[in-house]
């Protein structure tokens, strides 16, 4: 049991431990000495010694732990964190010991195997850096070839989640919700005729054809659904519509061949590298949720902990009210900016359905969050995806008592922020998702790799979240 607690916790129950048997010895010394003096008159005395031993054991304790947790506990659990993010995370700068100055030889270790962390890590960066370049110029020769080929292309697991899309098919997905990677195809296409038609794939292990409607059923789709061969899932060829939609401008293509392994754990007991999460920010006229109102939100998402460029949601809302020159200033966006805008019933629906199918993942996610909630009602729609906040995760790795601001996190992360992106929804919401992917790694190599695991130690936290607000 003990082992679950912090470092911190522990050695402050070890002195509370100590405070109280030296109380108690202390007590029954002079206990055992009133009763051998047997002078009951002296019995004031030994009380009033009895306390002030209690008080002063109590006050030397509580000074003497302070500057343990100060000058020990807080040193370690910093340097720990530290080389865990450069040993999980991949941050290379040098490690901080200047607080570590009364922890002795291990300040130095530390800094020595970081240091030998770091050169190990760059050298194994170098020689992925060289083999990604090779394997994405064979992609993007993939990729053109694909975006070439006239008939759209989607690759499905047998859950009927999308695995792979090209550019043809994104525009033909974007017709029904935003096209994204881990999707249910039942967001776009009408799932019992899908199902019916990959039932008979299954049964045949031929390729068939069907008519299937879109989502909403206002376009009826002539499908080609392929066979993988030995692996699981299907290919969708869309040969035409009915609707006659024409491709947009060629998109890349997007895919992650590892979501053909379908994971159909519950939310809590499955892997958060296997979860797909949307990242957001949001801009506002002030910092009241109950009376302030949006005017930017800005979001990506992420796949099994990569952060897809193509998946992105950006836009102005239009607050309904003048925004605050000092706001403006922040910020930068002003009222001639958001004027045509979508007001926040639109925005919020549309982020919505960009949002539905994964975790919300948000830096001081409970102010954000509380934008949306007031207007739900308004909107229609339902904020009840699970959230994940960047504030507690780092509580979680680095200490309650270190600075989780979004600038202390990039910092300590080795994560950049453009200055012009600084305060801005996307510039902010593509920080913090990088810090969310070094976290993700951070948190699995202290055995958190669930999503319940993560949930129940951000819940110690919850104090810091109602301090910030």
């Amino acid at each position: 049991m003990l082992a679950r607690l912090s470092l911190r916790l522990r050695i402050f129950l070890f002195f509370c431990l100590l405070a109280l048997g030296s109380i108690f010895v202390t007590g029954g010394a002079l206990w055992l000495g009133y009763n051998r003096a047997d002078q009951p008159q002296l019995s004031d005395a030994f009380v009033f010694s009895g306390l002030l031993s209690t008080f002063a054991i109590l006050g030397l304790s509580a000074a003497v732990w302070l500057l343990f947790d100060e000058n020990v506990a807080k040193p370690i659990e910093r340097l720990a964190a530290g080389m865990r993010a450069r040993a999980h995370a991949g941050v290379t700068k040098e490690l901080d010991t200047r607080g570590a100055r009364y922890l002795g030889d291990l300040a130095a270790a530390a800094e020595g195997l970081a240091g030998q962390l770091g050169d190990s890590a760059l050298s194994a960066a170098e020689a992925i850096a060289r083999e990604t370049e090779h394997l994405e110029a064979e992609k993007s020769r993939l990729a053109a070839l694909l975006t070439d080929i006239p008939i759209a292309t989607v690759m499905a697991n047998p859950a009927h989640q999308i695995v792979l899309y090209d550019g043809q098919a994104a525009a033909f997905l974007a017709q029904e919700a935003p096209p994204r990677l881990n999707a249910p195809l039942s967001d776009y296409l009408n799932l019992t005729a899908l199902e019916a038609a990959y039932g008979r794939l299954v049964r045949s292990g031929l390729e068939v054809k069907a008519e299937v409607k879109s989502a909403s059923g206002t376009q009826v789709f002539d499908l080609r659904l392929k066979p993988l061969g030995g692996a699981p899932g299907y290919i969708i060829l869309f040969e035409g519509s009915h609707a006659g939609l024409a491709p947009e401008d060629a998109r890349p293509l997007v895919y992650d061949f590892a979501l053909l392994e379908t994971d159909h754990a519950g939310l809590d007991s499955r892997k958060l590298s296997h979860l797909s999460y949307v990242v957001f920010d949001t801009e506002t006229t002030g910092l009241l949720p109950h009376k302030d109102e949006i005017v930017q939100i800005g979001a990506l998402r992420m796949v099994r902990g990569r952060i897809i460029g193509s998946e992105t949601f950006e836009t102005l809302v239009d607050p309904g009210r003048p925004i605050p020159a000092a706001s403006t200033r922040v910020h930068g966006v002003s009222d001639a900016m958001v004027q045509g805008a979508p007001d926040i019933a639109e925005a919020a629906r549309a982020f919505h359905r960009f949002a539905s199918d994964a975790v919300i993942v948000a830096h001081n996610a409970p102010f954000d969050m509380a934008f949306l909630h007031r207007h739900a009602k308004r909107t229609g729609v339902s904020w009840d995806q699970p959230v994940l906040d960047t504030v507690l995760l780092s509580a979680v790795l680095f200490g309650a008592s270190q600075n989780h601001t979004l600038d202390a996190l990039c910092e300590r992360l080795d994560v950049a922020i453009p200055p012009a992106l600084r305060h801005t929804a996307m510039g902010d919401a593509r920080a913090t998702a990088e810090v969310f992917s070094k976290m993700l790694a951070m948190l699995e190599a202290r055995g958190l790799r669930t999503f319940g695991a993560v949930l129940e130690q951000t819940r110690k936290h919850g104090r810091l979240i109602e301090d910030m607000n």
